[in-house]
């Protein structure tokens, strides 16, 4: 069953059992891959979001609410920061399980001595390419302050 199957079937069993945070989250999740389906739709592409794609949409659906929580933290609405952590909990479920900070480590030190990497000047090319190789199992903060620690020492 791919992604999107599951997250609709989940929505049904959370309107059956009334969970109203987990319906609120999922429909705005829904309601993000259509936003794509209609994207893709007005380039001329084929409409059916492939998996990285979902998994694309949900790590930007999860990346502003980590953003909305900041903000919320700052403003002392505790109260609404709490919802934002229980909704990115929730999104969490579907993606790919994050890598840890030494796995990281390990994989930008090997592709810094891959590509011959040794200033700081070359951070943009070398960032490109670890977002690629990473994109949706690391958050792309640690791995950008991760390759800076490395270019630095």
């Amino acid at each position: 069953m791919d992604l999107y199957q599951k997250i609709s079937d989940d929505l049904k069993e959370a309107l059956k059992n009334s969970d109203s945070m987990k319906i609120s989250t999922l429909r705005l999740i829904l309601s993000s891959f259509h936003n794509k389906e209609i994207e893709k739709k007005g380039k001329g592409q084929e409409t059916k979001l492939t998996e990285e794609e979902i998994i694309s949409v949900l790590s930007t659906e999860a990346k502003k609410r980590k953003e909305s929580i900041e903000a919320y933290i700052k403003g002392n609405r505790s109260d609404l920061a709490d919802e934002e952590k229980k909704e990115i909990e929730l999104i969490q479920v579907y993606l790919p399980e994050q890598m840890g900070e030494e796995e990281i480590k390990k994989i930008v030190k090997a592709k810094i001595k891959e590509l011959g990497i040794s200033s700081q000047k070359d951070f943009g090319e070398a960032m490109g390419i670890l977002a690629k190789e990473l994109k949706g199992r690391a958050d792309s903060g640690l791995v950008s302050r991760i390759l800076k620690e490395e270019l630095v020492s």
